[in-house]
């Protein structure tokens, strides 16, 4: 019918020399093409006469009529009342006789020397030469890669046709598409328009019908010879071949020591998919993520990509999906197939089989006498951690810190940091964990935490052997009892054995365990000799520890 009415030649009289009456009713605000001698065009209509009675519309068949406009397949009033037209436009044509079926007309529809009125809206229009459209409508400032084929893209779009009509979107199913590039998984024209875009960047693509569903559209929804327009965003995109891609953003000078397999590491991180959106953050949590790294503890590529960092180094891991969480993803934040960019920034790391690390930074010249075991020191420190966080410092009090070494007073990292020091000799210790305060971490120190002590000796006192208060510093006296016996009473109060003691100590003979409160330490040595708590002892209660080794009795003087 669409043939017979619109290509039938016009024969008989040609009447009067009237041409076509176009009246252009509504014209877009934006027209980027007209239609041509040769375009290929879509549009609907409706033929009525000029008494308003209808002989024909293509929205009563419920198809468009697709077409080649000027080259005498259409009557040549509509041949010519189509040319010029944009897409959307709207026309009314009034065709007369000798432009439409003249004389003769269609029997049965269309009388002879019939005027057509046409009501007109401009569809589509493409050329046999047209290429592919594409419009960047935005782009990130930053753009490391673009799509190549063999990519594996994940975009979401809006599609169109050239008339605006909506026939599908991404965004309706909550759910990007995903799909290779140049494996003819796309229509030929989708496969080229996403050649060499970035992740984030926006573009509108249109596809003119040869390079989408050609003469036979696609269901419902796209027509046959259909231009389509897709306003796409590139989400992110990867290829299978892809390794970590790593971005050292900031690199601490100088860095002495590098992460391997089998380091701990803590370390805080922001994680985002290609197009910005957060799916995770140790910031947020305000602690640190503390893992060993080469162990498979954590996704392969964030495995990979701590290897060689510095303390305090900031990096960017960009890891791809099948190093990451695969096609299937993770949780409701990871979708399936998508690449993950940490920046990551950390904190510190060790070894379990690191030792204290010491770095002298002052010792006094003469220095003959060192810290032992046992011994007992007054020091000043700054303990922090290593990213700068200042956790305690003595300076904060009124008096030095005071230990006696080997007594579990103290971490045990800081007890060795504290061996073989000069007094006035100032050092830096780097204390792993295992050797402070462990995974569970303690009052203001995070579990697994390497600390960085300033520690500075102030004095130092000669220590005692382990289970002693006192030591002789040469044979004690075979008399003992009577020269402690100084009232010669035959009992010794406790003023009387501190006086004596007192007395060794001021003379030399003999040294008490070093202590902030001597006084203390000679009470515990009263105590431990007046065996039966009576408040003297006697004779037989004065034993030497020497003595009570022997014996295998476990007090002491």
């Amino acid at each position: 019918l669409l043939l017979g009415i619109l290509g039938a030649p016009a024969l008989g009289d040609p009447g009067p020399l009237e041409d076509v009456v176009i009246d252009r009713y509504y014209i877009p605000k934006i027209c980027l093409r007209e239609a041509q001698m040769g375009d290929f065009i879509r549009y609907h209509y409706n033929g009525t006469f000029k008494d308003g009675k209808k002989f024909d519309s293509s929205y009563d068949r419920g198809a468009t009529v697709a077409g080649v406009v000027g080259v005498g397949r259409l009557i040549t009033g509509m041949d010519r009342g189509l040319q010029g037209m944009c897409v959307n436009e709207r026309r009314h044509l009034i065709v007369p006789p000798h432009l439409g079926y003249g004389s003769i007309g269609v029997a049965g529809l269309i009388p002879p020397d019939a005027t057509l009125y046409f009501d007109v809206v401009m569809l589509d229009i493409w050329n046999k030469n047209d290429k592919l459209q594409i419009t960047t409508l935005s782009k990130p400032e930053r753009c490391n890669r673009t799509v190549e084929n063999s990519d594996f893209v994940r975009y979401h779009y809006n599609g169109t046709l050239l008339d605006g009509t909506p026939f599908d979107s991404s965004y309706s199913k909550g759910s990007t598409y995903d799909t290779y590039v140049g494996s003819g998984w796309l229509i030929k024209g989708m496969d080229q328009g996403l050649l060499g875009m970035c992740a984030g960047e926006k573009r509108s693509i249109i596809i003119p019908p040869f390079l989408a569903y050609g003469e036979k559209g696609y269901g419902t929804v796209i027509p046959p010879q259909a231009s389509l327009v897709f306003s796409v965003l590139l989400v992110d995109f990867h290829n299978p071949k892809d390794g970590v891609f790593l971005e050292h953003l900031e690199v601490p000078e100088p860095c002495k020591r590098r992460a391997v397999t089998g380091d701990f590491v803590r370390y805080h991180y922001n994680g985002t998919l290609m197009d910005g959106t957060l799916f995770d953050s140790s910031y947020s949590r305000n602690e640190t993520y503390n893992t060993y790294i080469g162990k498979g503890y954590i996704i392969p590529g964030m495995d990979q990509g701590l290897q060689g960092v510095c303390m305090g180094e900031q990096r960017r891991v960009v890891v791809p999906p099948h190093l990451a969480y695969g096609e299937n993803g993770a949780g409701d934040k990871i979708p399936g197939s998508a690449v993950l960019i940490f920046d990551v920034h950390v904190i510190d790391f060790h070894n379990p089989e690191d030792p204290v690390e010491i770095e002298t930074v002052f010792r006094p010249e003469g220095c003959n006498v060192t810290t032992r075991h046992r011994d007992f020191v007054r020091y000043h420190y700054n303990c922090s951690l290593l990213d700068g966080t200042q956790l305690f410092s003595s300076h904060d009090y009124e008096k030095p810190q005071e230990v006696t070494l080997g007594t579990n007073k103290v971490i045990e990292g800081l007890n060795r940091g504290l061996l073989d020091m000069c007094v006035g000799e100032r050092r830096v210790l780097i204390i792993p964990p295992h050797l402070g305060h462990g995974e569970s971490g303690a009052r203001g120190v995070p579990g697994s935490a390497v600390l960085r002590f300033e520690v500075e000796l102030i004095s130092m006192e000669e220590g005692v052997p382990e289970g002693y208060l006192f030591i002789w510093h040469g044979e004690p006296p075979a008399n003992l009892y009577e020269q402690m016996d100084l009232n010669k009473d035959g009992e010794i109060p406790a003023e009387e054995f501190s006086t004596f003691i007192k007395t060794q100590v001021a003379e030399g003979k003999g040294r008490l365990m070093p202590s902030s409160d001597p006084e203390k330490v000679i009470a515990d040595m009263f105590q431990n000799q007046d065996r039966n708590k009576d408040g003297k002892i006697t004779p037989e209660e004065l034993k030497l520890k020497s003595d009570e080794d022997q014996e295998k009795i476990h007090e002491e003087l």
